[in-house]
């Protein structure tokens, strides 16, 4: 069987993690750190914090940045649950807006429509790895008219006397958009490290920021290691110097921080990104000149003059078929071993948003790109051998299926 998404799991990552483990110190210490910093390096933002996951790096930004009830978020509604469902835990409502008709990311002209005086954030989803159109976003927010209806209800909100652009950029690590790479393209951005994305901690994830000079960088980044340590103000790694038992909890903070043992892994994998890349390009490539020219294949944009992928997820669509049949082309590869999937399941689509009365009628294009979706395996173990079965058992599947 040809798995879908295994992560890097060599030697090399074996034994940095021993390193870890033999260290004596497996929770945030030295390594934590030296990740946070080769990231801000390697990205090009002004400070990083590592966390635990995706999610709570973000529902612990929200916070910060004092979203809560009454406020509304805009975020694309072809996403992740987990891109909605901070905002639902952080007492503001998710304003949901179609995507373009040329990618999978959200649509700048949507988001135009959907600010109101209560906009306090947009959340522009990276979907795939392909970064969204953010000189047009930040163009967007700085309109004389929606910076005049901007209504700030926190001192950070004040600074900045605006909307906050975010970009989640879970999928995005290493995506480059106008010679700049991901995570410093917008006021603050946020990775995930999960094992299924380009570079992983096993579970893990990053706040990049990335504000104007008028922020504190410095400040901003101890503010948030007290934060994901539940409010308090000296971690374990402090707490060691002698007698420097005493600490203080400033605020009701959250646990979120992430380990020396995650870091371990992710070192390596930042050490070796541009070799993951490549071999992921080259399979995109392959599966390029596979599918283009089949009549029935609608493969995915993943570089323009001013963007490329980082390669993260191959998005075949095919063309003239109804979600029931695209499910069946699915159990058709599975057949022949090799898994696929969809990404993803639109928001309006799932339960938990169609009873707070999202309707996937009111986003004609996710629909569009939905329905007839299937994501092909990518990572750096694929072999052009096993890209050449993924290619054969997708036509044999779907040629089984129009024929």
């Amino acid at each position: 069987m040809i798995p879908f998404s295994p992560p890097r799991i060599d030697q090399k990552v074996i034994d940095e993690v021993t390193e870890a483990l033999k260290s004596g110190w497996i929770t945030t210490g030295p390594k934590t750190k030296l990740f946070e910093k080769q990231i801000t390096a390697y990205c090009g933002n002004k400070t990083t914090v590592a966390v635990n996951s995706w999610t709570m790096g973000m529902q612990v930004l929200l916070h910060w940045w004092g979203i809560g009830e009454g406020d509304e978020v805009i975020l694309p509604a072809y996403t992740y649950c987990a891109s909605a469902n901070v905002i639902v835990h952080a007492g503001a409502k998710p304003v949901m807006v179609d995507i373009n008709e040329v990618d999978f990311n959200i649509s700048v002209e949507a988001i135009r429509k959907a600010i109101t005086p209560k906009t306090k954030a947009i959340i522009a989803v990276d979907l795939a790895g392909f970064p969204c159109d953010y000189d047009a976003i930040m163009e967007l927010v700085n309109e004389q008219s929606f910076q005049n209806q901007f209504n700030p209800s926190s001192k950070n909100q004040e600074k900045l006397n605006r909307i906050l652009v975010i970009s989640d950029a879970a999928h995005s690590f290493g995506a480059i958009y106008k010679g700049k790479r991901s995570g410093s393209l917008t006021d603050v951005s946020t990775f995930s490290f999960h094992a299924v994305k380009n570079l992983t901690t096993a579970e893990g994830g990053a706040i990049c920021f990335n504000l104007p000079e008028t922020f504190d960088h410095e400040a901003i980044y101890k503010e948030f290691c007290t934060l994901i340590l539940h409010g308090q103000n000296k971690d374990a790694l402090a707490k060691t110097q002698k007698g420097n038992w005493r600490y203080d909890v400033e605020e009701p903070g959250f646990k979120c921080n992430m380990t020396d043992i995650q870091a371990a892994i992710g070192l390596v994998e930042l050490g070796r990104y541009q070799e993951n890349l490549d071999r992921r390009k080259a399979i995109f490539e392959q599966y390029d000149a596979a599918f283009m020219p089949e009549t029935w294949a609608l493969t995915p944009l993943h570089t323009t003059e001013e963007k490329e992928t980082c390669y993260h997820l191959y998005q075949l669509r095919i063309d003239g078929i109804t979600e029931s049949q695209r499910d069946r082309i699915m159990q058709l590869i599975f057949d022949q071993d090799v898994s696929v999937n969809v990404h993803f399941l639109p928001l309006p689509t799932l339960t938990a948003y169609k009873k707070r009365g999202y309707r996937m009628e009111d986003y004609p294009e996710t629909w569009n790109k939905y329905h007839n979706e299937i994501t092909l395996p990518v990572y750096f173990d694929l072999t052009d051998d096993q890209v050449q079965q993924v290619v054969q058992a997708v036509k044999d599947a779907v040629y089984q299926l129009i024929n």
